[in-house]
């Protein structure tokens, strides 16, 4: 069990209402709010938000068995979580994502955009070149030039043929009543359709049940408001999140090139910031990336370095979250230490028991849950 910061709680069972997409009662008291990171970075991402009788799991990049190895580790119980939201389709944030949710039977909340994303992804798909194309299309156009022709030879010989064809009429089929043998011919292709629809498990798009939301339109699950905000980043339809229940205020803004001012109007009075400082940049510059790659990742729709966090910590921060967390440091292109001195610096001696206490997520290991 990880050690958890805040004020020691009593834990009790609480008796659910029914609610939307709510789950059986659990050990959680009601008034306790709760962040738990599970995985921050490039090989998944993934974090639990606890409120009263609700929990919501944040991403699932990780695969279904190290999600829940992750959370009984960090005293979360995986059959109590009420939902998934997803901020966006790449695959260190939905790696586990279907298989988590048809185990647990429940939602996973997606913009419409970043759902048609994951599809295409996971949907097996074939690439050709114009030229295969073009022939593709001949074949196909003979085909119909041939059934066509054919089918008017079989007219004619159907015309000639129609009395010997009506005498050659097998005994039981002429016993058949016109309407049964119509309705056998329906029931007979009925059952050839079902049987060429895959199944649901071979299918690895379907979820149990799916939630479209809108960039910039609050909506609740259960107990927890949730207001999603578009950031400047490289996928379909990228989201975070600012997560609100019982006075406390969680946001999450991991994966953007830049910092913009709809960003920065959200990331103002929380309690709890979760902020990406995925890379120092002459680590990333003089690193092992493809120099397509480096400048992927330096675009204004890549990922915040460790200087851009900090301005934004130094200049456009309020300093008002008990916490701020550094998310999604690179492995290959920033070292922990880095981050948190550069952070450090530009919070300017703001740190404290009570205000801007500065904590780093990691990649191979859960955070220990904050409490509020």
């Amino acid at each position: 069990m990880l050690p958890q910061y805040g004020p020691d709680r009593r834990f009790f069972h609480v008796v659910r209402s029914s609610l939307p997409h709510m789950r059986s009662p659990s050990r959680y008291p009601r008034n306790m709010v709760r962040f738990t990171v599970l995985a921050s970075g490039s090989k998944g991402n993934s974090a639990v938000v606890t409120a009263g009788r609700t929990r919501i799991l944040v991403d699932c990049g990780l695969s279904c068995r190290e999600l829940f190895r992750r959370m009984k580790l960090a005293g979360e119980e995986p059959e109590t979580l009420d939902a998934i939201v997803i901020t966006h389709e790449h695959s260190d944030h939905v790696n586990g994502v279907a298989v988590t949710a048809r185990k647990l039977g429940i939602p996973v909340y997606f913009t419409e955009g970043t759902h048609r994303a994951w599809m295409r992804w996971l949907s097996p798909r074939r690439q050709m070149t114009y030229t295969q194309w073009v022939e593709q299309c001949r074949k196909q156009a003979a085909e119909r030039q041939a059934e066509a022709e054919a089918s008017a030879d079989e007219d004619e010989a159907d015309e000639t043929d129609l009395a010997s064809d009506s005498a050659a009429v097998p005994a039981e089929m002429a016993r058949i009543a016109p309407a049964e043998a119509l309705a056998a011919a329906v029931e007979a292709r009925k059952e050839a359709d079902e049987s060429t629809v895959p199944a649901k498990s071979a299918d690895p798009t379907w979820l149990p049940v799916v939630e479209f939301f809108k960039a910039g339109e609050p909506f609740s699950i259960g107990d927890i408001s949730i207001s999603p905000f578009t950031v400047p980043h490289d996928a379909a339809d990228p989201v975070g999140f600012v997560f609100h229940a019982e006075g406390v205020r969680m946001a999450v803004a991991t994966d953007l090139g830049y910092i913009p001012p709809n960003v920065k109007a959200q990331l103002k009075g929380l309690d709890l910031l979760l902020l990406e400082s995925n890379h120092d940049l002459e680590m990333l510059r003089d690193g092992p990336y493809p120099w397509r790659v480096k400048q992927r990742v330096l675009s204004r729709v890549g990922h915040l370095s460790n200087e851009a966090a900090a301005d934004f910590l130094e200049d456009g921060y309020d300093g008002q979250a008990a916490y701020v967390i550094l998310a999604h440091l690179s492995e290959s292109n920033n070292l922990p230490e880095l981050a948190r001195v550069t952070a450090e610096r530009a919070l300017n001696g703001r740190a404290s028991l009570l205000a801007n206490m500065l904590l780093l997520a990691k990649q191979h290991e859960p955070l220990a849950s904050l409490y509020f």
